[in-house]
Parts: structure tokens; C-alpha cells; sequence
């Protein structure tokens, strides 16, 4: 009788423990999807695309992002990638934005603080969601104006942004962006990629531990 009261239990313990197991069993094309173009050197990262223009990405770097990224496992370095091909200063947008990361680099910043208040690029793309979301801004002036909203945000004059927006590094960050695009097409944006080569379907995600779960699952294949 005992021996079989034993049973039941492991058993039962045996059927909680494969519930546990699938309960986080991700699916392709579901929760993630392989791209057909995989990011090159991007193996180790999670790389964000956003756009400015995106209501979704100012949600994400809202709430989410800054939740998301200091959990990220140590040995995956999250890295930002902003779509020029999205707003009307799309290309603007990246060309301060890359600045202002470079510069955030430069002053030490690790990937995990650049949702911090210490991070120039964080300043710069709040002051450009809150003005495009929040009141509506379109800068009919022009590229200036728009330009304007970002550089007053982290008190860098025109004049810097056009010195430093020709260094060389900051050409190649823009064009290791421009992959951003294949990125976008498959979903729209914020896109989520680990390793380069994994899409994280964002309308699966319903919480912050879920999709960390994921991201831990995708890095390993």
C-alpha cells in the first residue's frame, strides 16, 4: 500500500516537473522567428531596433527596455539600433543618436546603463518621444528644428553635433544600423534580436520574465 502511495507521488511529481519544463517552451514562428538575413558579428548581443516615430518603442523604452536589459544574462551585451527609413527625420535621428552613443561610451557608460539618467542617448530620445507622442511636435521647420529638440535635451551645440557626427566611427555605427531595416519588415518596431539571428515576436510577449526566458533560450542555440 505504501509502495504504491509512493508511486502515486512521484508521479505526480514527475508530471509537475514536465509541466514546468514545457510551460516555458518557446515555438518558432509563434514567439520568435529565425531571420532569412542574419545581422553579421552580432553573435553575444541583443540588439533593439527603434524608431522615434515608433508609439510602441517610446512604450518599451518606457516600461520595459529599462526593466529588461540590467536582467540580461552577463554574457549577452544589449546594443540599440535606430531605423532611419521610419519619420519624417529618421535619418537625423540616427545621425544624433549615434553621437550620443559613442559620447555615452566614451564616458565609460556600460551597455546596462544607457536607460540610466547619466546616459546622453536615453536624454535625447525621451525629449524626441515626448515631443512627437506626447504634444504632437512635428518640426515643420525642418531638419533644424528637429535636430534642436535633441541636441537642447543634452546641451550640445550644433556646431558639435556636425564635428562629431564625421568621425569615422560614427559613419560605421550608421551603417552597421542601416541593417536595420531587414530587421523592421518582418514586424515593425521595437525588434528584439538575439545573437543576430532570432526575432523575438513582441505580440507573444506578456511579461518581462517571459520574454527574458526566451531571450536565455534563443541565445543558446
Amino acid at each position: 500500500m505504501m509502495f504504491k502511495f509512493v508511486k502515486k507521488i512521484a508521479a505526480s511529481l514527475a508530471l509537475v516537473a514536465l509541466f514546468a519544463a514545457t510551460s516555458f517552451a518557446f515555438t518558432e514562428g509563434t514567439d520568435y522567428v529565425k531571420l532569412a538575413k542574419p545581422i553579421p558579428n552580432a553573435q553575444g548581443t541583443l540588439i533593439k531596433v527603434f524608431s522615434y516615430d515608433c508609439p510602441f518603442c517610446y512604450k518599451y523604452d518606457k516600461k520595459i527596455t529599462p526593466n529588461l536589459v540590467p536582467k540580461l544574462p552577463s554574457d549577452l551585451k544589449f546594443r540599440p539600433f535606430h531605423l532611419k527609413t521610419k519619420g519624417k527625420y529618421g535619418v537625423q535621428g540616427s545621425e544624433l543618436f549615434a553621437v550620443l552613443l559613442l559620447k555615452d561610451q566614451k564616458a565609460g557608460l556600460s551597455d546596462r546603463e544607457l536607460y540610466t539618467e547619466k546616459s546622453l542617448l536615453k536624454k535625447a530620445k525621451m525629449a524626441y518621444y515626448t515631443a512627437y507622442h506626447d504634444k504632437k511636435e512635428r518640426w515643420d521647420a525642418g531638419p533644424d528644428a528637429y535636430l534642436k529638440t535633441g541636441l537642447d535635451a543634452v546641451g550640445m551645440s550644433k556646431a558639435e553635433f556636425d564635428k562629431a557626427k564625421a568621425d569615422p566611427k560614427v559613419k560605421a555605427l550608421l551603417k552597421e544600423w542601416d541593417q536595420s531595416y531587414d530587421v523592421a519588415k518582418v514586424q515593425g518596431v521595437p525588434g528584439f534580436v538575439v545573437n543576430g539571428k532570432y526575432l523575438v515576436m513582441t505580440k507573444s510577449i506578456t511579461s518581462i520574465d517571459g520574454m527574458l526566458k526566451l531571450i536565455n533560450e534563443l541565445k543558446t542555440k
